[in-house]
């Protein structure tokens, strides 16, 4: 989780401890009846619950309430706010102004910005979505001009959603340039990623934008049909207009602008909570 390790790279003594999420009777018996009966495999009492994912709300205001700790959630819940000591909500959820409500921009995420390696960039491609729409010549034709900038040494790779015959393009056009998401480790992509300077995604991939963004990229989108607006392209517009991203639409050539402040949000958010004084 990126907030967790935000929070230990700020307080490296803080111990993480991953609790899977309850089962109903569970949940009943340590909300109700006072009844954990995990709570031996704890090495310590926890100071505070983190969750994410609707499955993990009721374990968190059980355990609340079991072990009378703060409660954080990410991402708006199903229950109610008020409910929680600490909501981490997306801006594009329009959330309301509260003081158990922090407003963050997009998911926060494990991204950390290291030595940027001079002249190097990543073009990032999604595919088709519940949202989006694909146009492969459209795609490609952008791709194109982006590459044939022979100062910048690019790497392409794609994601699960890519068409294969998207791939087969990329790989024909780009020989060894271009890295299939199935033929690469895990860490492959953050490492990569972190060193990078420039990276276009394409705008389907709305989670890779705000990795690039934490990874201290200089970021552009890549346009793809949009089949509906909503919260998440919602989100990337405000991007645009405060300029911490470039539509490649709206790219005039040369270098993309690096966002005017660091962009963290894993790390901020793990400083709001700390300066709390919950732990």
């Amino acid at each position: 989780m990126g907030l967790a390790a935000a929070m230990q790279r700020t307080r490296p003594d803080l111990q993480l401890a991953v609790i899977s999420p309850l089962s109903f009777r569970e949940n009943l018996q340590a909300w109700l009846f006072k009844h954990y009966s995990r709570s031996e495999a704890l090495q310590d009492t926890p100071s505070v619950l983190i969750g994410a994912g609707h499955r993990t709300h009721l374990t968190l205001l059980a355990l609340k309430s079991y072990f009378h700790i703060p409660a954080i959630v990410l991402m708006t819940p199903s229950l109610p706010l008020s409910w929680f000591d600490l909501c981490l909500i997306p801006e594009h959820d329009t959330p309301q102004s509260k003081p158990n409500i922090l407003v963050t921009q997009g998911a926060l995420n494990r991204m950390q910005p290291s030595t940027k390696l001079t002249a190097t960039g990543m073009l990032l491609i999604g595919g088709p979505s519940k949202h989006h729409g694909w146009d492969e010549a459209l795609i490609l034709a952008q791709i194109q001009t982006l590459v044939s900038d022979s100062t910048i040494e690019w790497v392409l790779t794609s994601s699960r959603r890519t068409p294969a015959t998207t791939e087969l393009a990329l790989k024909a056009l780009y020989g060894d340039r271009f890295k299939s998401c199935h033929d690469v480790s895990a860490d492959w992509l953050p490492s990569l990623l972190s060193a990078t300077q420039v990276c276009w995604v394409t705008e389907d991939s709305v989670s890779m934008v705000y990795e690039a963004l934490t990874a201290g990229c200089a970021v552009g989108t890549l346009s793809v049909p949009k089949k509906t607006e909503n919260r998440l392209t919602l989100g990337l517009q405000k991007l645009e207009e405060k300029g911490i991203i470039t539509p490649f639409e709206q790219w005039s050539g040369g270098d993309l602008p690096l966002p005017s402040v660091q962009f963290n949000e894993a790390e901020r958010c793990a400083n709001m909570i700390l300066s709390r004084g919950w732990i």
